[in-house]
């Protein structure tokens, strides 16, 4: 019998909640609002499409999930892939059923297991996604924190900001397309960001610097700027019945090869940083309380799919969020159910202080994101660690920036594995060899796991050991020989008479050579 009743489980966990998860709601709800306004921005999508992603990773996924200090929402680092998924699919309605397919996609990830193959991505390669993700994201919100009123030239890609025809028409009439009024705003939000990052403020952990620089720029653009100025200051624009505003899936779509290939992506890129998150947030777990990977996978893939359905983008484990909860002493999921209910109450009760936000303050907060994603000290730590590290580092950057983010994953992907076959090729081997008489005595000694990737080097071996030859196949090391091995080492065994070689297997037991086939 449990010393507890119901009822005193019931107040045990109401007085947790109350000293702990409360006032970790209110901070992570702090941080995610103006987070879920400048994501949609970012993303091209409406406002309350963010605001509604933070409410399903507040109120779905956080029950669904077995994290316990995590909180789920928009990501910036998938921002740059849902603009240009936007774009392809010609209407936000048409981009809806790439999250409907992603959130589907995920959920048969989590049901097949797959949760274990984001260890298998070089750590390089997604560095190098998170850092391109960056360079983009800066690149973007570069032109709305200055106030330029024409920011189509990038619609096209990354690299048409370098043309000479964009670059021309751009600079032509500059003064005309800047705002000053929005530069001064951005300049107080970017001096009150860094100023957070100072030892000092650093310390105020319970004030989250967003929010602070949302709330100063808000009250200096409505109070402090000339009347001529506001004309210039673009601001945030929530639609009046938030939750009756919901816009549906465009099914009409859904023989598009494009659909299926920008849905496809957001899954796996989704899936694949919402894993790396919840790795990290269970590192910071002061209880070393461990995530089940898969079912994390299906409780996002739940969220996404109904973030597809009522109009929102899509949604991650957010790191940001959830050290800013960990550090507000949470202590369970409840936490993130409390800031997801605080994201209602404010669309329903505060609209229109929401939209007195302007728009500078949320660029500036994305500006820094995409700082702190592709600071220059990372590239100069990964070019330190060496050739191995950084080349698969920077061609995934530049293919990223060249052409789209899954192929740029790719290609960086490729040439790490490239690096890795070698080295494997190269190590797993080591050949001794020692002449007595007129007989050559040689060693092949395996190392560690020995795989099919070794054979061509195996087959070279062997077939320069010459007649007359002891050879010795030394397994006592090796913890695991796959079969390809084994049949060669075999084949070599059985046909080695021929060329008067005697062969000697140490802690290698032979398989049964087919000759049938």
């Amino acid at each position: 019998m449990s010393p507890y009743t119901k009822k005193s489980k019931r107040k045990l966990f109401f007085k947790l909640w109350l000293k702990h998860d409360l006032p970790a709601g209110f901070t992570v709800f702090f941080v995610a609002l103006p987070l879920c306004l400048g994501i949609s921005l970012a993303s091209g999508a409406p406002y309350q499409a963010g605001l509604l992603s933070g409410i399903v990773g507040g109120l779905l996924v956080s029950l669904l999930s077995g994290s316990q200090l995590s909180v789920s929402g928009p990501a910036a680092g998938l921002s740059t892939v849902v603009a240009a998924a936007v774009l392809s699919a010609g209407s936000f309605s048409g981009f809806l059923l790439c999250m409907v397919i992603a959130g589907l996609f995920q959920i048969v990830l989590g049901l097949i297991k797959a949760g274990g193959l984001a260890n298998l991505f070089p750590s390089a390669v997604i560095r190098g996604m998170l850092a391109a993700i960056g360079i983009i994201l800066f690149s973007k919100q570069l032109p709305i924190a200055l106030g330029y009123d024409s920011p189509d030239f990038w619609n096209s890609g990354f690299l048409s900001l370098f043309t000479s025809s964009h670059i021309i028409s751009n600079f032509v009439n500059l003064n005309q397309h800047l705002s000053s009024a929005t530069i001064i705003l951005s300049s107080i939000s970017l001096a009150i960001l860094i100023g957070f990052n100072l030892p000092v403020l650093k310390k105020i952990k319970f004030l989250p610097a967003a929010l602070v620089a949302v709330l100063v720029v808000t009250l200096v653009s409505l109070y402090l700027m000339p009347a001529t100025y506001q004309e210039r200051i673009t601001r945030v624009q929530i639609q009046e019945g938030f939750f009756s505003g919901f816009i549906f899936p465009d099914w009409s779509k859904i023989t598009d090869f494009e659909i299926w290939k920008n849905g496809i992506t957001i899954g796996i890129l989704a899936s694949l940083e919402t894993l790396l998150c919840i790795e990290a947030i269970d590192k910071l777990d002061s209880q070393n309380r461990i995530t089940p990977v898969n079912r994390e996978l299906i409780a996002h893939g739940i969220g996404n799919t109904v973030c597809g359905l009522i109009g929102a983008i899509p949604i991650t484990a957010v790191i940001v969020r959830g050290a800013a909860n960990i550090d507000a002493g949470a202590r369970t999921r409840f936490a993130s159910f409390t800031h997801g209910i605080l994201l209602v109450i404010a669309v329903i009760v505060i609209p229109m202080l929401i939209n007195k936000i302007p728009l500078a303050a949320l660029a500036t907060i994305l500006l820094i994101t995409g700082y702190k994603l592709a600071p220059p000290k990372l590239f100069r730590k990964i070019y330190k660690t060496g050739l191995k590290q950084f080349l698969p580092f920077i061609v995934t950057i530049v293919m990223i920036l060249l052409t789209d983010l899954l192929i740029g994953v790719g290609i960086g992907f490729l040439i790490a594995m490239i690096f890795i076959v070698t080295n494997n090729y190269k190590q797993e081997f080591v050949l001794t060899k020692v002449n007595r008489n007129e007989t050559t005595l040689i060693t092949i000694k395996l190392n560690s796991t020995v795989s099919f990737l070794n054979k061509v080097k195996l087959r070279s071996i062997l077939g320069e050991i010459k007649n007359y030859s002891a050879v010795t196949f030394d397994g006592s090391e090796c913890t695991q020989i796959d079969f390809d091995i084994l049949e060669i080492i075999s084949e070599f065994q059985v046909n080695a008479h021929h060329k008067h070689i005697e062969v000697t297997l140490i802690n290698i037991v032979p398989t049964e050579v087919d000759y049938s086939h």
